[in-house]
């Protein structure tokens, strides 16, 4: 299996960033997805990025699309979201998951991936 580990949340002012760090246990090859979800109380689980390793070709949820980058540092086994202009609706549990690839695309479903982080609080005021 797949071990991960979030780290690098807390709080921002609106406008302000934070980078979050997934580090994974090693055994993440290049034919795997590796993806930030976050979750707000009383909301669905949201894709905020999925990262194609490998290519490094990430794709983006529309609410985070411009502000939010994510990259991954392979020799320490890390996947990073940089958080810029931030904003209150960002507030939420943010998670790291991973899975196998098995097609050209990341899905967004949080359903497909197998491995999760703990999840870390990030937490926007006005």
């Amino acid at each position: 299996g797949v071990r991960l580990e979030e780290s690098g949340g807390g709080s921002a002012q609106a406008g302000g960033s934070l980078r979050l760090s997934c580090v994974d246990s090693g055994n993440i090859n290049v034919n795997y997805c590796v993806a930030w979800f976050r979750q707000a109380p009383d909301t669905e689980r949201e894709a905020v990025a999925l990262f194609k390793t490998g290519t490094g070709f990430t794709q983006y949820g529309a609410s985070v699309n411009g502000r939010f980058t994510a990259s991954r540092d392979n020799a320490k086994n890390t996947l990073y979201l940089q958080m810029d202009n931030l904003r209150p609706e960002d507030t939420a549990q943010y998670y790291c998951a991973a899975a196998p690839r098995t097609s050209q695309t990341c899905p967004g479903s949080s359903s497909f991936y197998p491995y999760w982080g703990q999840g870390i609080q990030v937490t926007v005021s006005a």
